[in-house]
């Protein structure tokens, strides 16, 4: 699997080669999948950073695979919108784009505001109650060693399982299909330590002890607090310059390769 190293976001990008050295497909389940799903996470942990040049070559030679499911792979990530593929250039990784970033903070707030109101109004399943606890206690856990990775495979756990409880499991896949900018901004904030995990802590027990009281009210205005308003999301960007600054410089895929068939003209 891929290494867990943090998101380099200086000019010195990590290779392919040096990120997916490691990886191993398993020539029991389908090899593009695997790589569409290795691929993706490196995009989105800010490992491979946007307008950095992905080569089929180089993904086909370190994974041992053909480039039939390598193309299969990128095609996918470039109707996700994580990948751009420029004729006669090559593919690139995507700029984040602020305008698709609020526009899936929007879908995931509706969807889980239903979502946390329906659990909190369905007959209490204590298994689901106990794991929820369960979750709390590793996030907590997680923070205090400052394994961040883990807090946030623990923050999309914890958030999952509020859609299993409200017998709705199929919605999470769907929204997580729409989150991807999302995610690449959660790491970015990571990353420049632009971080509230105590608070976000609070906030998730909040939320699991209104579905406890069965209050969907109370649910909902606790999840309002947590994820918050769009308003919210806009003056947090303005507010700290670094992330404005690695977005408004983040390499454009079409320039970058503009530039390239330049440099070798």
């Amino acid at each position: 699997m891929p290494n867990n190293s943090s998101a380099n976001l200086s000019s010195d990008t990590v290779t392919l080669t040096e990120l997916l050295h490691d990886c191993q497909l398993n020539a029991d389940e389908p090899l593009a999948s695997q790589i569409y799903q290795i691929l993706r996470d490196e995009i989105i942990n800010l490992r491979l950073l946007p307008g950095q040049l992905i080569s089929e070559k180089d993904i086909a030679e370190v994974l041992r695979a053909s480039k039939t499911p390598v193309r299969e792979a990128l095609i996918r990530l470039d109707i996700d919108g994580l990948v751009e593929i420029v004729p006669k250039s090559g593919t690139y990784v995507s700029a984040i784009r602020i305008n698709k970033y609020m526009e899936a903070c929007f879908t995931r707030l509706q969807l889980e505001i239903g979502a946390v109101r329906r659990a909190a109004s369905s007959p209490i399943d204590t298994l689901y109650i106990d794991q929820l606890d369960k979750t709390l206690d590793e996030q907590a856990n997680a923070l205090e060693t400052e394994d961040y990775p883990r807090f946030f495979e623990l923050d999309q756990e914890l958030h999952r399982s509020f859609f299993e409880m409200a017998g709705i499991p199929g919605v999470w896949e769907l929204l997580l299909r729409t989150q991807a900018e999302v995610n690449r901004m959660r790491h970015l904030k990571r990353v420049k330590k632009i971080r509230r995990g105590p608070a976000v802590l609070q906030e998730h027990k909040v939320i699991v002890e209104a579905i406890r009281k069965q209050d969907s009210d109370e649910a909902e205005a606790a999840l309002l607090a947590h994820l918050g308003s769009l308003e919210r999301e806009i003056q947090q960007l303005s507010t700290n310059p670094t992330l404005l600054e690695f977005i408004e410089n983040q390499a454009s895929p079409s320039r970058r390769s503009r530039s390239t068939r330049r440099s070798v003209v």
